[in-house]
């Protein structure tokens, strides 16, 4: 018993200066992957945002939807096409994506973050004009200049962004819980890549640290090993070598371009373990991927 009693206060002494640094800093975390669609991990994941908020530190969540979208799309016999992993957006589609990344899903991470003891509140990108978007232009042919564009419909990229209802909310000792939707100037509906929404809004908020929960231990080297503490240029180094590749690139990349606007540090985390979120930000180990300026 006091073998236990003594590895639980060290712990927490090992959280001491973490909780310091980051005492009413920001930091932003996109919620996706294994982490949103499984049970234990998605209550580990609001207990984490939670304590968090208890010890000083303001949480932003920016999650993503993607195959909670397609389920619903195919139960009511709506095909689906995707171009370059985007998926093609008409007016019914989006009706869908407003439906389930506003109403269901923001709906259920608030409700969990609220039953564990936190103040959540849910938000679109167009409460507040919080996301200000426009038409994600997508050419046909990357390699040449000019060529015809693709059109994905209702994908978006974001503009701006207006700060000031998450603002409002962080100093009211609320949680901001953000779905990737923004509105354009026509006043059309746009889906947004979650990470993109993430790192974006952690550069306009001046956040101290980007968090991306993935479906992978992090960014690893060649032979499957861990690769942390990277500092931009190495990063950039490594995509040029063909080390960072695929699925994993565009997530480097926003991590790259939030720590090139400003944030202090960006993360990739293993989404699959509990408590990623706490591991990687309270303790000397780490559970991911970490990124500096």
């Amino acid at each position: 018993m006091t073998g236990t009693l003594t590895d639980t206060s060290e712990i927490l002494i090992e959280a001491l200066p973490y909780i310091q640094r980051l005492d009413r800093k920001t930091v932003v975390i996109k919620f996706g992957g294994n982490a949103m669609v499984d049970e234990a991990l998605k209550s580990s994941f609001a207990q984490d945002v939670v304590l968090l908020k208890q010890v000083g530190v303001n949480p932003v969540i920016v999650h993503g939807g993607g195959p909670q979208i397609g389920r619903l799309l195919k139960r009511i016999g709506k095909e689906t096409e995707f171009i370059e992993g985007m998926r093609v957006t008409d007016s019914e589609t989006m009706d869908v994506v407003q439906m389930v990344l506003g109403g269901l899903v923001n709906k259920e991470i608030v409700s969990l973050i609220n039953k564990h003891g936190g103040r959540a509140v849910g938000l679109t990108g167009k409460d507040g004009a919080l996301i200000n978007a426009r038409r994600l232009e997508l050419s046909s042919n990357k390699n040449k200049p000019g060529s015809d564009q693709v059109d994905l419909g209702h994908v978006g990229e974001v503009e701006s962004i207006d700060p000031s209802v998450v603002k409002m909310l962080d100093h009211g000792d609320f949680i901001p819980v953000i779905a990737p939707v923004g509105v354009g100037k026509d006043g059309a509906s746009y889906n947004i890549n979650a990470d993109l929404v993430a790192g974006k809004m952690a550069s306009v908020l001046g956040a101290e640290k980007l968090l991306l929960l993935t479906n992978t231990e992090g960014v690893l080297d060649p032979d499957g090993k861990l690769l942390t503490g990277l500092d931009a240029s190495k990063t950039d180094e490594l995509i040029e070598q063909g080390i960072i590749h695929g699925g994993m690139l565009p997530k480097v990349h926003c991590a790259l371009d939030a720590v090139k606007s400003g944030v202090k540090t960006s993360h990739i985390i293993d989404g699959r373990v509990r408590h990623s979120v706490l591991l990687e930000l309270l303790t000397n180990r780490g559970v991911g991927t970490l990124i500096k300026g």
